[in-house]
């Protein structure tokens, strides 16, 4: 369908691309993965045909459909669900939005005092109508119908405002809208941001069922190991795919540079061992003949080159912090609400020092709230959320920590402030880490963008000396190398932890304590990720046996119900009535009635 060929790109910065190289096939499903600052979105935007290589070609095969959901998809809170899915019919939608604004200015004072101005606005109106019936426009409302249950959404859902939703559901209406053009291909990047662990998987389930081929670019491990059947990974602004999911692709990249290097080094020690000899014959009278054959032999030969070092960044320790007592976190009978909706009631949860622990549930749940409530910066409506009171120590990174930069100062200068005794060395690697390399270390502050100044807020937080981290959403605007190092980070953190995020590959990693949000509650799960999954399915599955044997029962006992009230009608049919002269028994026949009346 389509294919870059030696794709490079120069902006004045700097190279991104170098060479990129590869394709998209009938059932491909690529993940594009790299660190922060590999070309991944200028790949998409050269795809898109939004830039221009600055080298090589994007072929494609046809005219194929191409539609691009960007991080910061577009749409209007102001209509309804159903006219912002409407919106993805181009001329027609024109059209209609059109037709909209002319019914409200015949509605206007102006109509009404202007004959002559509302026959125009007639006229205006019946061309647009005519107009979107030759657009086939009712049919298309159809096509919204047929989707709507598709995308999570029912009859009387649509109606309502896009505003009136999430940021979760409102990625389905933006997703709607691409898939209503009817893609040949499309392109997706960072899909996940923001959405909840149930979006997310409903999201996943959706992709895998589509037969239109995919493009993502994603941080998410599990989503890629989900969704993905081929990774294309950039390094150095160079390409290369790997057939299988993002967890697949690291077993294939490893197996990759062991037999590369093990190449590379017998070459190497073939090489050295031919011009060991050339050196050593190169004046002989008897073989300089043939040192110089071998030496020209080895001018021809094609190196080897040295297999990449991995980029991942360099590994993060946290500084020593005073140990703390063995509770350090307390809520207790915690009732609180935001506006109309109850978040917590009665809620408990006592934090023990060495607990990892990540809060879950849709959003809206209260996880955030519920952070805050324990660092002290809301205060409860009823109960306790608290510190404890011996010798905690709290880290606090939440996700509007950037506000709090220093927009007047540098990147790098930022970082010294926090650890004056670090060498450059150390600054820089840890630096490059969080994405900030090269002269993006002496940028100020204030031009970095929203995603730079939460991973500078978050390596400047990680500096601070405390033995209880309380993280809302740390991953945001990380790379995978990134993410990675700071999941090695809290793993040999000895200290507690109170996690909030919604990648699940990182709460697997670190979290050792589940607790789940819901109906005001605080559930406890004593054990990892997997171990709260598996408990999840017994739960439903216990729950499905028990509305199984719900239903049963509620069968049975319409089964009996029946049953009973066809003895009664077959008891009623041999009974004869007694207002039917024509039934009344006669003298001799008296005993047979009551025999058949005791029967």
């Amino acid at each position: 369908m389509l294919r870059l060929e030696r794709i490079g790109k120069i902006y004045p910065t700097g190279e991104v691309l170098r060479d990129v190289t590869w394709e998209v096939k009938a059932g491909d499903r690529i993940g594009l993965v790299g660190v922060n600052g590999a070309g991944k979105s200028t790949q998409m935007r050269i795809i898109a045909g939004l830039e221009e290589p600055s080298s090589g070609q994007v072929v494609k095969q046809g005219a194929p459909r191409i539609v691009y959901l960007q991080q910061e998809f577009d749409v209007d809170p102001r209509r309804s669900v159903r006219q912002e899915l409407f919106q993805a019919f181009g001329e027609a939608a024109e059209v209609l939005n059109r037709q909209a604004e002319v019914e409200e200015a015949m509605a206007s004072d102006q109509a009404a005092a202007d004959p002559d101005h509302l026959d125009r606005l007639i006229h205006q109106l019946g061309s647009l109508q005519s107009r979107f019936e030759a657009l086939h426009g009712y049919e298309l409302d159809a096509r919204i119908d047929k989707l709507l249950p598709t995308i999570g959404f029912s009859p009387e859902g649509a109606e309502l405002k896009v505003g009136d939703y999430s940021g979760g559901w409102q990625m389905r209406i933006a997703l709607g809208k691409i898939l209503l053009q009817e893609p040949d291909l499309l392109l997706l990047d960072e899909p996940t941001n923001h959405l909840d662990v149930e979006t997310i998987q409903w999201l996943e389930g959706y992709l895998i069922a589509q037969s239109v081929p995919l493009v993502v670019i994603s941080h998410d491990r599990a989503f890629l190991d989900r969704v993905c059947n081929q990774i294309v990974e950039t390094e150095r602004g160079v390409s290369r795919s790997y057939l299988g999911n993002y967890s697949q692709h690291l077993e294939l990249k490893a197996l990759e540079r062991q037999a590369g290097q093990a190449a590379f080094e017998r070459q190497q020690k073939e090489l050295a061992s031919q011009q060991a000899y050339i050196d050593r014959f190169r004046a002989s009278a008897t073989r300089s003949t043939q040192a110089k054959s071998r030496e020209k032999l080895l001018d021809k030969v094609e190196r080897i080159e040295a297999p990449l070092e991995s980029l991942a960044g360099p590994r993060f320790q946290f500084p020593p912090a005073p140990r703390s007592g063995r509770q350090v976190a307390l809520i207790e009978n915690l009732s609180h609400s935001y506006g109309d909706r109850i978040l917590f009631l009665g809620a408990n949860l006592e934090v023990e020092r060495g607990d990892r622990i990540a809060f879950v549930g849709p959003n809206g749940a209260g996880k955030s709230t519920l952070l805050r409530l324990v660092m002290g910066l809301e205060q409860p409506e009823e109960g306790v959320a608290s510190l404890g009171d011996h010798n905690v120590v709290a880290g606090y990174f939440e996700q509007n920590q950037a506000e709090a930069l220093n927009l007047g100062r540098s990147v790098i200068d930022t970082l010294f402030e926090a650890v004056p005794d670090w060498t450059q060395t150390q600054v820089r690697s840890l630096l490059g880490s969080f994405g900030f390399s090269n002269d993006a270390v002496f940028k100020e502050v204030v031009q970095l963008s929203g995603g730079e100044k939460a991973r500078l807020a978050l390596a400047l937080m990680l500096l601070t000396p405390c033995n209880l981290l309380v993280l809302d959403e740390p991953t945001n605007h990380l790379d995978i190398p990134a993410k990675q190092m700071l999941e090695d980070a809290l793993m040999d953190y000895e200290g507690a932890a109170l996690l909030v995020s919604h990648d699940r590959y990182f709460i697997s990693r670190v979290a050792n304590r589940i607790v789940e949000l819901g109906n005001g509650e605080l559930v406890l799960y004593r054990g990892d990720y997997a171990y709260y999954q598996d408990k999840k399915r017994e739960e439903a599955a216990a729950a499905l046996e028990q509305e199984d044997l719900r239903q049963r029962n509620e069968k049975r006992q319409a089964n009996r119900l029946k049953q009973a009230k066809r003895q009664a009608s077959r008891s009623n049919e041999r009974s004869p009535s007694e207002h039917d002269p024509a039934a009344a028994p006669s003298a001799g026949a008296a005993p047979r009635a009551a025999q058949t009346k005791t029967a």
